[in-house]
Formats: structure tokens, C-alpha cells, sequence
């Protein structure tokens, strides 16, 4: 785990199914279940300069709003410039579900995606050493 190489706590926050770690600087978070239960928990603990790794753009924009950089699974870092627009195409795509014009979902997690993830985290990490 990259961040165990770096000596860096990690915490997973969810309502329930998440598998433990042998890692004492991994602690896994369990919150009551309840629409944004998570989201709410990291919202209020996040600092800036730290890192949150999600697919959920309206959390990304919470943390990216308090100075923490988010990062998708797929290794695609928000930034300024995006967010709003990620914002605005989850919306749109939401509305397009709604009505029936797309059916499918994202594509399958690849070995690519996980390798930009990998290359996205530790470049994340390494700006924040420098900081």
C-alpha cells in the first residue's frame, strides 16, 4: 500500500462491509447507516493537504472545498477547473438516466486505472511532502 510505504495513516470510512488491514497505521471507520452518513464523517474530520480517495463527485467537492485533494479510483485527481464541470455532467448524466436516454453505467475498473491511481496517490502524497 503506498501509503503504508510512506508512513502515512489511512483511514476507510463506510456503513459497513469493508475488510480490516494488518496495518497499524490503517483504521477502518464505521458509521451509522444513513444516506451520507460517510460522507458527512469525512466532511468533518478532512483537514487541508490531506487526501480523499472517492468516486462520489458531490464528496469530492466538500473535501476539495475544506483544501484536500481528491482523487478518483481511476486516478483522476479533481481540480479547480473540474469539479464544477464534474458537477455539472454527474447532474446531466443523472437527468438523462431519469428519463431513459442512458442505461449503462462507467466502465469496468481496469489494470490501467489502477496503475494511474497508484501514479496519482503518490504524486499527491509527494506535493504534500514538499509543502
Amino acid at each position: 500500500m503506498v501509503t503504508t510505504r510512506h508512513g502515512l495513516k489511512t483511514i476507510f470510512v463506510s456503513d459497513g462491509g469493508v475488510r480490516p488491514y494488518p496495518s497499524p497505521l490503517v483504521s477502518i471507520v464505521v458509521v451509522s447507516q444513513g444516506a451520507d452518513a460517510a460522507d458527512d464523517w469525512i466532511v468533518e474530520q478532512i483537514q487541508e493537504g490531506d487526501i480523499a480517495i472517492t468516486n462520489d463527485i458531490p464528496l469530492a467537492d466538500r473535501c476539495f472545498k475544506k483544501g484536500a485533494i481528491a482523487i478518483r479510483p481511476n486516478g483522476i485527481a479533481f481540480t479547480e477547473d473540474s469539479i464544477g464541470l464534474a458537477l455539472a455532467t454527474r447532474d446531466l448524466m443523472a437527468g438523462l438516466r431519469e428519463i431513459g436516454e442512458i442505461t449503462g453505467g462507467p466502465a469496468p475498473f481496469s489494470k490501467q486505472d489502477r496503475s494511474k491511481f497508484l501514479q496519482a496517490l503518490e504524486t499527491a502524497i509527494q506535493a504534500q511532502v514538499r509543502r
